[in-house]
């Protein structure tokens, strides 16, 4: 008997994603497609959540050694989409250096149109052996905001950055043809990080070692008009934050003046965060690249790092107002 289901267009671990403006001016989905061990899962969405929201997963909460996710996604003109996960993506430990468990992102943002991917970390197990390469082509007027991030792996194991090797790359280009590029588009960022920690030059510390106490790290990449705001705020709170060697040359009689100053609930909040950052042990850099803001952070751990990055996209506000609060699920 003949199955009634067309077969899927997408290989082993291939996926698609094609987002619209729909005539309501409301973003939909115009396909989806996906094969194991990719899963797409797309909840209906309504107009006031402002985007369309996609769950990327996986079988089994993770990948396992050898798996190979390869997606594809077009967010067209004036379209809006947020992609979130349902937990961390666990990396599954490979028998041997030679079995390479990969995810592959190509995205192309038209004009208008905006993607948000604000997904948990990614956990490495020990001796995972991982590589990631997400490439990104935005038009003039394409907006993104990208979160990357990696834990230390599975500390409840006794797992302290005990994977073999983790690989990932984010590459930033404007669309061919879009700001006088070339035919293949300009690059405007590549930011690369590689962890190894099984060949490690002889007398170099370990990769533990290396991370400082750190139990993740991660990278946050916005570019186009829609995350403006959003830039600003991170550089301008870079900006204030304390430096080293810095001296507070005012008398205590001054100090005890201005602190006696009422203060408004932003200044209240920013001190509170600050607090935070120290006792926590947070650390945290931004920098505009080519017209991309980069904010690099790293924290002792998992969830001090995630109430952090999320509290600072919480009270900057401009991601639910634009892409609804659900792309904010996996940082709250």
């Amino acid at each position: 008997m003949l199955s009634p289901f067309p077969k899927s267009s997408c290989l082993a671990g291939e996926g698609r994603i094609v987002v619209k403006l729909s005539p309501n001016n409301v973003s939909a989905l115009e396909s989806i497609a996906y094969q194991y061990p990719l899963k797409l899962i797309s909840p209906a969405s309504a107009a006031e959540q402002g985007s369309v929201l996609i769950f990327l997963l996986s079988y089994g909460g993770g990948l396992v050694a050898g798996d190979q996710i390869n997606l594809s996604i077009d967010v067209q003109p004036n379209a809006r989409l947020s992609i979130v996960t349902q937990g961390h993506t666990k990396i599954f430990r490979s028998v041997t250096p030679d079995i390479v468990t990969r995810q592959n992102l190509k995205v192309d943002i038209k004009d208008g149109a905006a993607l948000c991917l604000l997904p948990d970390p990614v956990q490495p197990f020990e001796s995972s052996i991982y590589e990631q390469v997400q490439i990104f082509k935005l038009t003039a007027g394409a907006s993104l905001c990208l979160l990357d991030w990696v834990t230390q792996g599975r500390t409840a194991r006794g797992e302290n950055w005990s994977l073999g090797r983790w690989i990932g790359r984010n590459e930033v280009w404007t669309a061919p043809g879009s700001e006088a590029s070339s035919s293949k588009g300009r690059l405007l960022l590549r930011d690369a990080v590689i962890l190894d920690g099984a060949t490690r030059p002889t007398g170099s510390p370990s990769l533990r070692e290396s991370m400082h106490g750190n139990a993740i790290i991660g990278t946050l990449i916005l570019r186009g008009p829609m995350t403006k705001s959003m830039g600003a705020f991170f550089l301008a709170e870079f900006a204030a934050l304390p430096r080293l060697g810095a001296r507070d040359f005012r008398s205590a009689e001054l100090r005890e003046k201005e602190e006696a100053i009422p203060q408004s609930p932003f200044e209240r909040w920013r001190a509170r965060r600050l607090q935070e950052e120290r006792d926590k042990q947070v650390l945290w850099s931004a920098a505009n690249v080519r017209g991309c803001i980069v904010v690099k952070f790293g924290a002792t751990t998992v969830e001090a790092a995630r109430n952090w990055i999320g509290t600072m996209l919480i009270q900057e506000g401009s991601i639910e107002r634009d892409f609804g609060e659900q792309a904010l699920m996996c940082v709250r």
